[in-house]
């Protein structure tokens, strides 16, 4: 079953056309009318709660969670799902807390609240970065652990083919994406979503089948159970190897909540959706129902990274497989953990169920490449080109901009992504290099928007102190798992705000800062419903493995 058959290819070129036309009909516009930058950047502001909620999803579930996350599932077990259902608690405070806030103010960019509320210079720093985050992290690993799953399922596996499938996913991505703007990116998005749910579980389905001799499901599902069930707890043990990842009950109250708040809170690429809601009704009702999708996701990006390892240790009463072995042993001996998933699909995945599950797994790719440079090309053209390049007053050049920076954004990272093949553990790699900024940036927000006293200076110290602290307690002589290196980071740099403040601030209140009436937090019944059931669902599944 290790090729792909004329089916399979038919079924992925149908996907590929449907995407692209859905695309470009959404990019087609109003016959002789130029697209406005509300229109390229913020989808004219038309998106209903179920496109907002699945392009949430289709922009967040990428190669990082079906190949990253998938590897740490076969490493580290599910406690790594803590990512996910800790970040469906998230959603429900970014909704309820930060966004009435955020669509009040008519942003375009998350930068232009730091303009808002601090000054141009640290909106400029803050926009510098996140370009650079954007093209030099996201869009080269996304792109790399892209290429490299199709090249496990479609290719030799031995990466001869990694540069060929960088290129084409590239060129996917920008086919819709460069002309169409944020509502091609959501639309199509609303189509990705369905296929990665249908084509994950279809996988996770599948694979489960085959964990015994005898076959079954559910009799692979209680296998699987019986003989790795230390992978299955979702807070680990000290003496766990993999506590410095993910260190325990700390995961719950510490550092978890910084990477979280930050990526669901104030990263562009993913609240964009949101800021192009209808009304803020609309976006948090989106925000609920992509955090009953985040509960779900588990299923189809941890459990067969648990399937792959049981299947590679081989206890008794598993199915014997051969060359399990040296498929996932790397040159240098070591376990290559992120080829899980695509081993998966490659080993078991049938005859034209194959080109659909491998559909699914480009539509994670591309939804979320397609997201991120429309994201750099907003944060560009809004916060960098248009108050410091830009001639026309009209705004008439602010689109082709964009769509120059998305090209010039894609060609850098398909240069780069190639030279990200010797990480271990990718996903816990993000997650890490991340954590060295993130803790900063989030203080400052939190800050900006909860602290009436914090005034520019402040916000700048702040940010600028927090990557020397968060480099110290990374090089510390005593060994501190780096979700804890993210709390701690994030605490000294909030402390370091409030003091500078306090010392600097000629006033009680920040003439800048940001009045928040009772009114403000006021959420819909039917949101609070949604809130409350997540909350229950969460607690069900935490009381069961923890």
């Amino acid at each position: 079953m290790g090729t792909f058959h004329t089916i399979d290819y038919i079924i992925f070129i149908v996907y590929a056309a449907l995407i692209l036309s859905v695309g470009l009909w959404v990019s087609r516009g109003k016959k002789g009318q130029k697209k406005s930058a509300e229109d390229y950047f913020l989808a004219s502001k038309s998106l209903p709660f179920w496109a907002i909620g699945a392009s949430l999803i289709a922009a967040n579930i990428s190669a990082e969670q079906f190949i990253g996350m998938s590897g740490s599932g076969f490493a580290i077990g599910l406690a790594i799902a803590s990512y996910e259902w800790m970040a469906a608690i998230t959603l429900i405070i970014v909704a309820k807390f930060f966004l009435p806030v955020f669509i009040k103010q008519e942003l375009f960019t998350i930068p232009q609240f730091i303009e808002k509320r601090y000054n141009t210079n640290l909106k400029t720093i803050l926009a510098i970065f996140w370009v650079t985050l954007f093209i030099f992290v996201n869009l080269t690993s996304v792109l790399f652990l892209g290429a490299k799953a199709l090249d496990t399922i479609l290719g030799t596996g031995d990466g001869s083919m990694i540069m060929h499938f960088i290129i084409g996913l590239a060129l996917f991505a920008a086919a819709y994406s460069i002309w169409g703007g944020l509502s091609a990116v959501a639309w199509t998005d609303v189509i990705q979503v369905v296929l990665l749910v249908i084509g994950g579980l279809i996988t996770t389905l599948i694979a489960l089948n085959h964990v015994t001799p005898d076959g079954g499901i559910l009799a692979g599902a209680s296998h699987m159970y019986d003989v790795a069930g230390d992978k299955f707890n979702m807070i680990i043990s000290r003496d766990d190897p993999q506590f410095m990842n993910l260190p325990g009950i700390g995961v719950l109250i510490g550092g978890l909540w910084v990477a979280n708040l930050y990526y669901w809170g104030f990263n562009q690429y993913i609240i964009q959706r949101a800021l192009a809601a209808k009304s803020l009704q609309e976006a948090q009702k989106g925000l609920a129902f992509a955090a009953f999708l985040k509960l779900l996701l588990p299923v189809f990006v941890v459990v067969p990274g648990i399937i792959a390892y049981v299947m590679y240790m081989q206890p008794e009463g598993t199915v014997i497989i051969d060359g399990i072995q040296s498929d996932f042993t790397r040159p240098d001996g070591s376990i290559n953990y992120d080829i899980s998933y695509p081993w998966l699909i490659k080993s078991f995945i049938p005859m034209g169920i194959k080109g659909l599950v491998v559909a699914a797994l480009t539509a994670a790719i591309v939804s979320s490449l397609a997201s991120m440079l429309n994201s750099t090309a907003t944060i560009f053209t809004m916060d960098i080109y248009k108050p410091y390049i830009s001639k026309k007053t009209d705004g008439s050049d602010l689109v082709p901009v964009g769509r120059i920076t998305v090209m010039t954004a894609l060609i850098i990272a398909v240069l780069l992504a190639p030279a990200l093949d010797s990480m271990p553990q990718m996903f816990q790699y993000i997650q890490e290099y991340t954590g060295v900024v993130s803790p900063g940036i989030l203080a400052v927000f939190l800050m900006g928007l909860f602290y009436k006293k914090a005034n520019s200076t402040a916000a700048i110290v702040g940010v600028l102190t927090s990557i020397p602290v968060a480099l110290m307690l990374k090089w510390l002589p005593v060994e501190m798992p780096f979700l804890d290196q993210m709390l701690y980071t994030c605490l000294i740099t909030i402390a370091t705000i409030v003091m500078v403040s306090l010392v600097t601030a000629k006033e009680d209140e920040n003439p800048k800062s940001i009045p928040l009436p009772k009114e403000t937090f006021f959420t819909s019944k039917s949101f609070n419903i949604s809130a409350y059931a997540v909350m229950i669902i969460l607690v069900a599944l935490y009381s069961v493995f923890w």
